[in-house]
C-alpha cells in the first residue's frame, strides 16, 4: 500500500512539474510576443526612442512638361535616439537622398549622386500624455548636400518640425509637418517650403502593417502643391538576432505641378531596427 501511494505522490509530482513548464513556457512566449509587438508599434512611430536604419528606394516616371522622365532614388533615413532626462528625448532623424534621374525636363539628360539632406531633431518626452498622444517638437535643417545642380537647392533652409500621433487598438494615426525656409545659398531660388504627411497605419498580430499617407508638399512661391498617396504593406521579421521590417506599395500623385511625376510610382523600403 506505501508503495502505490508513493508511486501515486511521485506521478502527482511529475505531472504538477510537467504543468508549471508549461505554463512558464506560455508564459515565456506571451512575454516574447508582447516584445515582438511592441516593437511592430515602435516601427510606426516616427520618435520612438528606438535606434533605425530605414533604406526607402523610390521609383517614379513621367516627370516633367513632356511626361518623359524618370528617377530613382534610395533615402536613407537613420533615426538616432538620445536621452536627455528621465523625462525627455531628443530623436535625430536624418534623410540622405542618394539619386538616378534622367530626361526630368527636355535636353537635361542624366544625373546620379547624392541630393541635399533633411536634418530634423525633435523633443518628446518618454511617456504620451495622459489622454494617450505622444509629440515631438524641434527645429528642421536643409543642408545643401547635392553632389550636381540639378539634384539639390543650393541652399541652405531652416525652420520648425512637430509630429503628433497616437497607438491604440493596433491602429497608429497622426501627422508630421514642417517648413522650411531658405537661409543663404547660391541657388536662384528661395525656399519656403510646407509639408505635410499624415499617416494612418493597422497592425495585425502577425506583425503586418497596413497603411496609408500622403507626404504633400506646399510651394509658397510657386504656389503650387505637390501631393503623393502613398498605399504600402509592410512585416516584421527577425533574421538570425536582427530584426528587420521590409515594406512594399504604390504611390499616386494626386496632384503635381508641371515638372512633377505624374501618374504611378513605387516605393520599396528595408529597415534594420535596433530596439533596447
Amino acid at each position: 500500500m506505501r508503495k502505490t501511494a508513493v508511486k501515486t505522490s511521485h506521478r502527482q509530482y511529475l505531472v504538477a512539474t510537467a504543468l508549471l513548464a508549461a505554463i512558464g513556457l506560455a508564459a515565456s512566449d506571451a512575454s516574447a510576443q508582447k516584445t515582438e509587438e511592441e516593437i511592430a508599434l515602435a516601427a510606426q512611430n516616427p520618435v520612438a526612442a528606438m535606434v533605425s536604419v530605414p533604406m526607402q528606394y523610390n521609383y517614379d516616371q513621367n516627370i516633367g512638361p513632356r511626361e518623359t522622365g524618370h528617377k530613382n532614388y534610395v533615402n536613407v533615413q537613420p533615426v538616432v535616439p538620445f536621452s536627455l532626462n528621465e523625462d525627455w528625448n531628443l530623436i535625430s532623424r536624418t534623410i540622405v537622398p542618394v539619386v538616378w534621374q534622367a530626361d526630368i525636363f527636355p535636353r537635361s539628360g542624366s544625373q546620379s549622386g547624392i541630393g541635399d539632406t533633411t536634418q530634423s531633431f525633435f523633443f518628446s518626452p518618454k511617456k504620451p500624455t495622459a489622454d494617450g498622444w505622444i509629440y515631438g517638437v524641434g527645429p528642421v535643417i536643409y543642408l545643401p548636400t547635392a553632389t550636381n545642380d540639378l539634384l539639390g537647392a543650393d541652399k541652405w533652409g531652416l525652420g520648425p518640425t512637430a509630429v503628433f500621433l497616437k497607438q491604440e487598438h493596433g491602429w497608429t494615426y497622426g501627422a508630421l509637418l514642417n517648413h522650411i525656409w531658405s537661409v543663404g545659398g547660391s541657388g536662384r531660388a528661395d525656399i519656403s517650403n510646407t509639408y505635410l504627411q499624415p499617416f494612418l497605419t493597422y497592425t495585425t498580430k502577425s506583425f503586418t502593417s497596413f497603411s496609408v499617407n500622403s507626404e504633400s508638399t506646399y510651394n509658397w512661391k510657386t504656389e503650387q502643391w505637390s501631393v503623393p498617396i502613398n498605399l504600402m504593406v509592410s512585416q516584421l521579421l527577425k533574421v538570425g538576432e536582427q530584426r528587420v521590417q521590409l515594406q512594399g506599395g504604390a504611390r499616386y500623385w494626386a496632384t503635381t505641378p508641371e515638372t512633377g511625376a505624374h501618374g504611378w510610382g513605387a516605393r520599396f523600403t528595408v529597415t534594420l531596427l535596433f530596439p533596447k
